[in-house]
Parts: C-alpha cells; sequence; structure tokens
C-alpha cells in the first residue's frame, strides 16, 4: 500500500508538470517557436516513430550507450576486483585513481579525436572512459570493505584463492558493483548523445542537434522525451536485475 501511495505520488506530480508545460505554451509564456506544447511534442514523437526515422535514431543511440557501458563493465569490474582483493595494489595505484576520477569525459574528446578521428571508435572510447569510473571505484571499495575476520575463516578452512574471490569477497562487493553499474549506464546514455551531437553520428543527439539548429522545436522535444524514456527503462530493467541478484540480502 505505502508503495503505491508514492508511486501514485509521482504520478500526480509528473502530470502537474505536465499540465503547466501545457498552460505556458497555451498561454504564450514562452514563445512556440522555443516551446512548444506537450500535444506537439508527443505528436512529433509519434510520427517520427512511425515514419522510422526517428526509431533509427533511438536505435543508434541505445546500441552505443549498451556497447560503451559493457565495455567499461568489463574493464571496471575486472580491474576493480585486482585492486581491491590486493592492499599493495591499492596503495601503488590509489593515487593515479585519485588523480584521473575527477576529470570529465568531456576533457578527454579533444584527445580521443586527435587519436580516432570523429569516428564510432572515439565515441565508444569516450563513453567507456566516461561510464568506467563508477564501475571500478564501487568495486574497488566493495572488494577492499571484506571484513578482514572472513580472510581468517577462509585461511582456516583452507580455501583457494578462487574460492576466497567467489565465496567471500564477491558477494561482499556486489551490491557496491550494482551501484555502479547503474551510475554507468546512466553516464554511458548522457555520453552516447555527447559523442552523436561531435562525431556526427546517426542517433537521438544528432536528431536533436539538428532539430535544434532547425527551430523544430516539436522533434527536439520528441527528442528529449525519448532520451527521458530511455533513461526510465533502461534503468528499471538493470533495477530489477539486480534486484533477483542480490534476493539473498532481502529481510
Amino acid at each position: 500500500m505505502s508503495r503505491l501511495v508514492w508511486l501514485a505520488g509521482g504520478i500526480a506530480v509528473a502530470a502537474a508538470l505536465v499540465l503547466l508545460w501545457q498552460l505556458a505554451a497555451d498561454a504564450g509564456w514562452v514563445s512556440p517557436v522555443f516551446l512548444p506544447g506537450p500535444d506537439r511534442a508527443v505528436r512529433a514523437l509519434v510520427e517520427g516513430l512511425a515514419g522510422g526515422d526517428l526509431l533509427d535514431k533511438l536505435m543508434g543511440t541505445i546500441v552505443r550507450m549498451i556497447l560503451g557501458w559493457l565495455l567499461a563493465s568489463l574493464i571496471g569490474v575486472a580491474l576493480g576486483a585486482a585492486i581491491g582483493i590486493s592492499p599493495a595494489a591499492r596503495a601503488w595505484l590509489q593515487p593515479t585513481l585519485e588523480f584521473l576520477r575527477p576529470l570529465p569525459a568531456s576533457a578527454i574528446v579533444p584527445v580521443a579525436i586527435a587519436l580516432l578521428g570523429l569516428s564510432e571508435g572515439m565515441v565508444l572510447a569516450v563513453i567507456a572512459f566516461g561510464a568506467l569510473w563508477p564501475m571500478l571505484l564501487g568495486t574497488v571499495h566493495g572488494f577492499a570493505a571484506v571484513e578482514p575476520r572472513l580472510y581468517e575463516v577462509a585461511r582456516a578452512l583452507k580455501l583457494s584463492r578462487f574460492q576466497v574471490i567467489a565465496k567471500i569477497a564477491l558477494p561482499n562487493a556486489l551490491p557496491d558493483i550494482c551501484a555502479g553499474l547503474r551510475l554507468g549506464l546512466t553516464v554511458a546514455l548522457i555520453l552516447s548523445v555527447v559523442g552523436e551531437m561531435l562525431a556526427g553520428r546517426e542517433g537521438l543527439g544528432q536528431w536533436i542537434l539538428l532539430s535544434a539548429r532547425s527551430f523544430r522545436a516539436p522533434d527536439l522535444f520528441a527528442g528529449v522525451i525519448l532520451l527521458g524514456l530511455v533513461g526510465l527503462i533502461s534503468a528499471t530493467l538493470l533495477a530489477l536485475a539486480e534486484g533477483r541478484v542480490l534476493r539473498w540480502r532481502a529481510p
């Protein structure tokens, strides 16, 4: 019942914002050239999807987001586990990680363009770099936070290193890893759009940029709405998967 009340409250707030948007557009508080009503935006969204052009750009963005996120996940979890399980590795690499961690992904875009050009590989490299850090640092923290007495129990039971990782360290790190995966997916979506705008690749980023340049406000807002839906659906699916993976934590 409590969840239903919160869900109803969230839907009510969203509906109120859409209504306020419609009222502002109808009253002409902002020029319709820049702020179309939600009815025009939804109409442009339906027409774009029905025509196939917007659907193709949507699939391009989703594919880039998933590929960059998977690449960052593989590197981040594997490297984070290697660093987190070894105190010596943490001591040696912590300064480097702290130096690179606050570096925004946008700062490496010129370097990526210089090395890879305005190519698909450049966009994927930028996405992977930006999405890497939440997963890497979450994995390092999860493996490093294992209770030391559990390692003593493992030594007493004469468990192999692989068994220690699989039965003790990995389950302990899973909540942090999942949190990093969620954050990384959001970053991957953002950087997919930015990369498409900069490199001119087919996707929602290019659709939004060209719509803004040609003053097609309904198409612009249709792309923004679609991006919001992609983020919402992907986050929901990942949360459901996390709930199944971590169902042993449920009270």
